[in-house]
């Protein structure tokens, strides 16, 4: 079980993580979370119901990392889809924002609620929900990643050059936590898979 999941008996998964690798999680989420933003909460005294209501941003984020995470709807290759998208983005981004922030706020709840078993490391179970949730967060996480690196489509399908990266290179941290997410991800896929 050690470094993937593992399907358990009610529709969950497992992991075995040490000290290291829960604290690389904690911390990459706090840093998601920092990215994608508190969000907008109603004002003191306002009613909360018109926060539901609210309009989103209109424009595409001016980070790239968070352009990745909130992409256009259709394009921008004329006015009108720059239109179609824009409004499709004031309705849906807030929405979007708040899952994302959910996803991440899942894992970094799940990783405090661990017990240390043995020499500093712990299993982590989660429930089916919180593999969702866990999806969710690992793939919002290596986007980014992924987005810092500047890794294209290109790269992604064959992460050769990733692994050949020398230990002088100041990307080689950041390659391998994308890299591990990635193998992360793809073991509780497969365990969610009937």
């Amino acid at each position: 079980m050690a470094g993937h999941f593992e399907a358990t008996p009610d529709g969950g998964a497992a992991v075995a993580l040490d000290e290291v690798e829960i604290s690389i999680l904690r911390s990459l989420a706090v840093q998601l979370l920092e990215l994608i933003g508190p969000g907008d909460q109603p004002a003191e005294g306002e009613d909360p119901l018109a926060a539901l209501f609210a309009e989103g941003p209109s424009e595409p984020p001016a980070d790239p990392a968070l352009a990745r995470l909130f992409p256009e709807a259709y394009g921008n290759e004329d006015k009108e889809l720059r239109e179609a998208s824009a409004e499709f983005r004031r309705f849906t981004e807030n929405d979007l924002r708040t899952r994302k922030r959910e996803d991440a706020l899942a894992l970094v709840r799940t990783l405090d609620g661990l017990s240390p078993v043995g020499e500093g490391g712990a299993v982590l179970t989660l429930t089916a929900a919180e593999c969702r949730n866990w999806l969710g967060a690992l793939n919002d996480l290596r986007l980014t990643i992924g987005t810092r690196l500047e890794v294209s489509d290109e790269d992604e399908g064959q992460e050769g050059s990733l692994y050949r990266l020398s230990d002088s290179d100041p990307r080689k941290p950041m390659v391998m936590a994308y890299l591990w997410l990635g193998a992360l991800q793809e073991t509780l896929i497969e365990t969610l898979m009937p």
